[in-house]
C-alpha cells in the first residue's frame, strides 16, 4: 500500500511566496510554508540542512507545472524525502527475469523502470500499471534512489499552474523515416556518386582529426554540471538515468556553434552499464542516443571513421562498436541519422526541437533531478566495485 506519511502534489505554492527572496533566508523564516494542494501546508525545518535544497527544487517544479512527491516525517510534519516523479504513458509492462518484478517503459523515458519483485506492493502497482497501459492515460511513476517504483498515480494537472509537456498518445512504433528511391533518384543516382567523389578530399579535410575530435569531447564534458549547483546551461552528464535525448541534442547544438556538422546515433536493446555516477552503480535503458562526428582516419587514404561522443559513458570519443559494447547487450541495433531528430520514443511522433525549447525545458528537468538526489544522499562519483 502507498506510504501513509507520502502526499504526491501537482500544487506547490509556497505562504509568503519567494519571488524576490532568497531562499535560504526564507527557509530560516519559522513562517514559511509550503502550500501542496488539499489544506495541507508543510513546514521547512530551519534545521534540516537539506530544507534549502527541498525548497529550491519545489520552487522549480512550481515554475516547470511538475509534481513532487514528500514524505513526511509523522512527528513533526517536516520533508523527510522529496522525489520527483516521472510523468508519461505506459508503453509496456513485462515481467522481469531474474528476481522477478516488473519492467516498466515510459514514452519520454528511455529508462527501464522497475517493481523489483520482494516490494510488498509488487501486485497493487503492477495492476495500475497495467491499467495504465490499456487506457493510455498519463500517469506518476515515482521511483526510488535505489531504482525502484515505489508510487505509482494517475496525474492530474494543476489548473492554475502551467502544463508540463505530453504528446499525444500513439497506436503504434514508428520507425525512423525512411522511403524508397523514387525512379529519378535511381537515375540520377551514378552522377550524384560521381560527384561525391568529386567533393569527398573536401569533406575529408573539413572533418576533425583525432586530435581535434577529442578537443570537442574536452569541450562537451567541460559543460557537465556540478551536481550541488547545477547551474543553467549546464548538461546533466552526472545523471545517466535519463534525458539522454536532450543531452544529445545539446551537446549537437554546441558542436553547430564551433562549425562541426554533427549526426546522431540511436541504440535499441536491453541495455545494462556500470556507472559511478549511480548510486545502485548500475543504469538500465531500453534505448540511448548520442551524437557523433566523422573523424579522419582509421584505415585507407583519406578514410574517416564515425565517433560517438558520450560524456555520460566515456572520456573519449569511440567508434560506434566500442559504444554499443559498452552498454552489455550484443544483440542492440543501432541507427545512424541526422541531428534533426530530437526524441524517438515508440508510438510517439518524431520531432525536432529546432527552437531548443524542448531541450532547455528537458535539461532543467534532470538537472533538478541531479540537484535532488545529490543534496539528500550525496553528490557523484559513488563507491561502486
Amino acid at each position: 500500500m502507498p506510504n501513509p506519511n507520502a502526499i504526491v502534489s501537482t500544487r506547490i505554492r509556497f505562504d509568503p511566496p519567494l519571488a524576490g527572496r532568497d531562499i535560504a533566508e526564507a527557509v530560516r523564516d519559522r513562517e514559511q510554508a509550503v502550500d501542496v494542494g488539499g489544506d495541507r501546508r508543510i513546514r521547512l525545518d530551519p534545521a534540516d540542512a537539506r530544507s534549502v535544497g527541498f525548497a529550491t527544487v519545489l520552487n522549480e517544479l512550481a515554475g516547470m507545472g511538475l509534481p513532487a512527491y514528500l514524505e513526511l516525517d509523522p512527528d513533526s510534519g517536516s520533508i523527510d524525502r522529496l522525489l520527483i516523479p516521472t510523468l508519461g504513458r505506459v508503453l509496456s509492462v513485462r515481467a522481469r527475469g531474474a528476481g522477478g518484478g516488473i519492467e516498466v517503459q515510459l514514452d519520454r523515458s528511455h529508462a527501464r523502470h522497475v517493481v523489483p519483485g520482494d516490494s510488498p506492493d509488487l501486485d497493487v502497482l503492477g495492476r495500475t500499471l497495467r491499467t495504465a497501459l490499456e487506457s493510455k492515460r498519463p500517469v506518476l511513476v515515482v521511483t526510488d534512489f535505489q531504482g525502484a517504483i515505489i508510487d505509482v498515480r494517475d496525474f492530474t494537472p494543476d489548473p492554475e499552474g502551467p502544463l508540463p509537456p505530453l504528446p499525444e498518445p500513439g497506436d503504434e512504433p514508428i520507425p525512423f523515416p525512411w522511403r524508397p528511391r523514387r525512379w529519378w533518384e535511381w537515375v540520377l543516382w551514378p552522377i550524384w556518386k560521381l560527384l561525391w567523389w568529386i567533393r569527398y578530399p573536401w569533406f575529408w579535410w573539413h572533418c576533425p582529426s583525432k586530435v581535434q575530435a577529442q578537443a570537442i569531447f574536452d569541450a562537451m564534458a567541460a559543460t557537465s554540471c556540478d551536481p550541488l549547483t547545477v547551474p543553467v546551461p549546464c548538461i546533466p552528464f552526472k545523471y545517466p538515468d535519463d534525458g539522454c535525448w536532450a543531452r544529445a541534442n545539446e551537446m549537437c547544438r554546441l558542436m553547430v556553434a564551433l562549425g562541426r556538422d554533427p549526426a546522431k546515433v540511436w541504440i535499441d536493446g536491453d541495455l545494462k552499464v556500470n556507472s559511478v555516477n549511480e548510486p545502485w552503480c548500475l543504469v538500465e535503458w531500453g534505448w540511448h542516443v548520442a551524437p557523433t562526428i566523422c573523424v579522419r582516419g582509421g584505415g585507407w587514404l583519406l578514410s574517416t571513421t564515425r565517433m560517438v561522443v558520450d560524456p555520460s559513458l566515456f572520456t573519449t570519443p569511440v567508434t560506434e562498436a566500442q559504444w554499443k559494447a559498452k552498454q552489455g547487450d550484443p544483440n542492440a541495433t543501432l541507427t545512424d541519422t541526422g541531428r534533426d531528430i530530437y526524441i524517438r520514443p515508440p508510438f510517439s511522433p518524431l520531432h525536432d526541437d529546432a527552437s531548443y525549447t524542448a531541450t532547455k525545458a528537458d535539461l532543467a528537468h534532470y538537472r533538478l533531478q541531479l540537484y535532488n538526489r545529490s543534496i539528500q544522499i550525496g553528490p557523484p562519483p559513488y563507491p561502486c566495485p
